[in-house]
């Protein structure tokens, strides 16, 4: 939208676009209109122009545009009718008679003129003198210009060879000059409280929302220069209070004509500091738009709030006729189209209406067994925001929030109005919200001076309750659905995050994490090993890492809530309560009032206080149960004096159940996995024994995720003086169950050989071993020897190759050959033939042991096999068997990119030679 004076040129022709406005800017000068059709004593200030292509959703457009643009130039008062007449002349052009329409709108001191422009040229046009007859009212157009005649002050119709132009003219209505609002005169210790010096911190947001100006009461509220924060989105500052699938951002807040409300701004400290804003939407004279936000401490709200405080009849003669909407007349037009916004205005217009120093509105629950403070003014509405109360709260009539109540004064009867403890108000009117019998809510209007209102008032307000109960409940509704969308999206999410992890502590901090900001300020998980153990708090997390510290070592002092079963979150004050006794003994310390009368201490009073302000608002306690035992209780937690609404304890029940079962879920894991290592580490040999003589290594890899023991298995042992028994060997298939047979192996090999059987005895009995297992048997290839290290440097071998990949021999001039030759395997076969070979090792061979997971190593149609495994064997001449070993396996990874889907396992014994190499 383009409007203000601009001088210049003739305007270009309108190209319209998609159907919406084509803005165009008009010279303020000549030639714009007729000058016949204008008051010759007027003067045009200001104007705005559009082009509309001709389809329907035109006419929404040109409405919105003459809304917004008499809204800016401060017309609101004939808002209304502007767009009434606009919306039927647009009407005409774009829809009966099917051409593009151009708007123009003039500002003028005395009035408005709007001109509507099309290309049919040729319509039939009322007589002036005729009657005005609007016809029916379901007519869907041709009353255009009888409204014209009925609405405007003047109109008229110019006609061109191609254009006929319907213009009206709206003369402003007479407005007193001077003072806007103006209240009594009040004592001064009923004035609002604000602190010596007020500042008002003044920033600039440019159209990115990025910060373009930060004055010097910004930077002492908040403690950043202008340097420092210049060119950064506010966003990055700003702590705007959230809802899941509900509320506007502090981005789509930026981006309105005007706004006023509360929220934080992160200081410098890293604590969050309360402020009452009001934003303005501005534009510089090149048309740049911009937001300029005034910001003062929250408690100092009086010096921006601007509360509308309308006086009860505008003009005497009075635009209210039998066809007013009672809605429209008490929230006033537009009505809010956000639940918030439309209980604020709520209780802004009955405090109005009754001339009250507050008023409130509490929302029922779905139960109609508590209500909710959801908007107020004139209290403290972040305190008291969300605050719970019951609808019975006593016998009698006045107990009641289903029934009207008039208290002429509160000090006689303590406690009726519970919100209104403290707050200095004296009478009360209080009336229900009903739709269609059932209580929605309760609207109550309170003045500090006793006395102030009687049955009179009581019907006026609950007059005004009666007609706006329905829109109240039609957008709560639509309130409670988005938040159960938003709701439902990050349950899933939660869901998915939780799913995908098995570990403990990662699933604790998913906890945590979700939960704030989202649903609390801070939070704290409190987990219960067994029946027996307490709860130990485990993890903890606040928005503002710095307090986290705090919170715990507050925590850590606190008996742990009891671990109750029941679902459902309850209220524990212990934390509050210890909080608030721990400032204030900082603070008496800190002013020497306690250890003597002159001691001073200082040291911590900030984070004492800072932590008792973080848990000094509503805290409750989840259970989380899981397989019908409570596991843990998750621990939710606002600031000081703030409260959950329903929804989100509801949002946090469903959250606690899900984390239970993850977290429950990541304890049994972690419990059988130590379980499962544990034993297959006791299928392994726990160390190799040191042979003289002799250099042995070992590489063992297990297939599988969470495995330490497979299908392949390996061992060396003594057998008896100078003796060592030798083996490794490969059980068909991996996991447990070919981990079981190869414990049933090496167990069986180190019994068999200590009795002095020799090679082929001991894999015969083996053999028989295995096969006695039945269904459980599995196929073994195995590989067994006996070493003796011989006087002379060389190491005799006795070798028995059962079905197993050959050992090679490695020289010391590089030759590498079979050192066994094949025979049959383990498990097939009762009746077995089995011999042993001799192999003797010279000083510098190297015997190289492997699986058939490293023979089998594959890369698409390639095969490491025998020959591979020769050609990198014959490589590691000179290397000691460590070296032999690691550059074997090595080979093995490098020839795949795939991780390996077999278990594998490398033995290789080196005879040194008479020099070390």
């Amino acid at each position: 939208m383009t409007t203000g004076l601009i001088p210049g040129e003739q305007p270009p022709d309108p190209r319209p676009t998609d159907g919406l406005p084509h803005q165009r800017h008009e010279p303020a000068g000549q030639g714009a209109m007729p000058v016949e059709n204008r008051s010759r004593s007027s003067v045009i200030t200001a104007r705005a122009a559009a082009s509309f292509e001709p389809v329907g959703r035109s006419v929404a457009s040109a409405r919105s545009f003459v809304r917004d643009t008499l809204q800016g130039w401060g017309f609101g008062d004939i808002v209304d009718d502007a767009v009434v007449l606009t919306s039927e002349l647009v009407t005409n052009a774009v829809v009966h008679a099917g051409t593009s329409a151009d708007l123009l709108c003039l500002r003028s001191d005395d009035g408005v003129r709007i001109e509507v422009a099309d290309r049919y040229p040729e319509r039939e046009i009322p007589l002036q003198g005729s009657p005005i007859d609007m016809g029916s009212p379901d007519r869907e157009g041709g009353r255009g210009l009888q409204l014209c005649a009925a609405l405007a002050g003047h109109w008229g119709v110019d006609y061109t060879p191609t254009h006929k132009t319907v213009w009206f003219q709206l003369d402003l209505p007479e407005r007193p000059v001077g003072t806007r609002t103006a209240g009594p005169a009040l004592p001064a210790h009923l004035l609002p409280l604000a602190d010596t010096r007020v500042r008002v911190a003044v920033v600039q947001i440019d159209r990115s929302g990025s910060i373009t100006a930060w004055n010097e009461d910004a930077e002492e509220l908040f403690g950043y220069s202008a340097e420092q924060v210049t060119g950064k989105p506010l966003t990055d500052l700003a702590a705007w209070p959230h809802t899941p699938g509900t509320g506007t951002g502090i981005a789509d807040a930026l981006q309105l004509s005007r706004w006023e409300g509360s929220y934080g701004i992160r200081g410098a400290h890293g604590r969050v500091i309360p402020v009452y804003a009001s934003h303005l939407r501005v534009r510089d004279t090149d048309g740049e738009p911009s937001t300029v936000c005034l910001l003062v401490r929250d408690h100092e709200r009086a010096v921006l709030q601007t509360p509308l405080r309308a006086p009860s009849t505008d003009s005497p003669g009075g635009s209210e006729g039998p066809s007013a909407d009672p809605f429209e007349v008490f929230i006033g037009s537009p009505a809010p189209d956000d639940l918030d916004g439309l209980l604020q205005r709520t209780v802004e217009r009955a405090r109005d209406m009754l001339d009250g120093d507050s008023a409130f509105l509490l929302l029922a629950t779905d139960d109609e067994t508590e209500l909710e403070v959801r908007a107020s003014t004139g209290l403290p509405s972040a305190r008291q925001r969300f605050a719970r109360v019951p609808v019975e709260g006593g016998p009698g009539r006045y107990g009641s929030a289903r029934m009207p109540a008039v208290h002429e004064d509160l000090t006689a009867v303590p406690g009726a109005v519970p919100l209104l403890n403290g707050t200095g108000m004296r009478s009360v009117v209080t009336v229900p919200l009903k739709v269609e019998g059932r209580l929605t809510g309760s609207l109550g209007v309170a003045a500090e001076a006793p006395g102030r209102y009687s049955n009179e008032e009581a019907l006026r307000l609950q007059f005004a309750a009666d007609r706006i109960a329905l829109a109240v409940e039609s957008a709560r509704l639509g309130e409670l659905e988005r938040l159960r969308r938003g709701s439902l999206s990050f349950l899933v999410e939660a869901s998915d995050l939780l799913a995908g992890t098995l570990d403990r502590d990662q699933t604790l901090a998913l906890m945590a994490q979700m939960t704030v900001p989202t649903l609390a300020t801070w939070c704290a998980v409190y987990t219960i090993a067994d029946q027996s153990s307490d709860p130990d708090l485990s993890y903890v997390l606040h928005e503002d890492e710095e307090l986290i510290d705090g919170i715990k070592s507050l925590l850590s002092k606190i008996p742990p809530p009891d671990p109750v079963p029941t679902p459902g979150a309850r209220v524990w004050s212990a934390p509050a309560e210890v909080a608030h006794q721990a400032a204030l003994r900082t603070s008496m310390r800190s002013l020497g009032l306690s250890g003597g009368p002159n001691r001073h201490v200082t040291t911590g009073i900030g984070p004492t206080l800072a932590t008792a302000s973080a848990v000094g608002g509503e805290t409750v306690v989840l259970p989380l149960v899981a397989r019908n035992r409570v596991i843990g209780m998750l621990t939710l937690g606002k600031p000081t004096d703030e409260h959950f609404r329903q929804e989100i304890l509801e949002l946090a029940e469903d959250l606690s159940r899900r984390a239970a079962l993850a977290l429950d879920n990541a304890r049994l894991y972690s419990e059988r996995t130590a379980i499962s290592q544990s034993l297959q580490r006791s299928l392994l040999p726990p160390e190799l024994p040191h042979i003289d003589g002799v250099e042995v290594e070992v590489i063992y890899r297990a297939a599988g995720e969470g495995n330490e023991v497979g299908g392949d298995f390996y061992d060396l042992f003594p057998i008896s003086d100078g003796a060592y028994g030798f083996a490794i060997g490969d059980v068909c298939g991996t996991g447990p169950n070919a981990a079981a047979v190869t414990g049933l192996a090496r167990h069986a090999l180190r019994l068999l050989a200590r009795e002095g059987l020799s090679g082929p005895s001991v894999l015969e009995r083996l053999n028989s071993a295995i096969l006695d297992e039945g269904e459980r048997s599995r196929f073994l290839t195995l590989l067994y020897g006996e070493m003796r290290p011989q006087e002379d440097g060389s190491a005799e071998l006795k070798v028995v190759c059962a079905g197993h990949p050959l050992p090679l021999r490695l020289r010391q001039d590089g030759t590498v050959e079979p050192a066994a030759e094949p025979q049959p395997l383990l498990g097939v076969l009762e009746d077995l033939e089995l011999h042993e070979e001799t192999v003797t090792l010279d000083p510098g061979d190297v015997l190289l042991c492997v699986t058939d997971g490293v023979t089998e190593r594959r890369e698409g149609s390639r095969m490491l096999g025998d020959d591979g495994l020769a050609e990198v064997l014959t490589t590691c001449t000179g290397l000691t068997a460590g070296a032999v070993a690691a550059r074997i396996m090595r080979a093995v990874e490098r020839f795949a990119s795939d991780a390996p889907s077999d278990d594998m396992a490398i033995l290789a014994m080196r005879v040194p030679g008479l020099q070390q190499d």
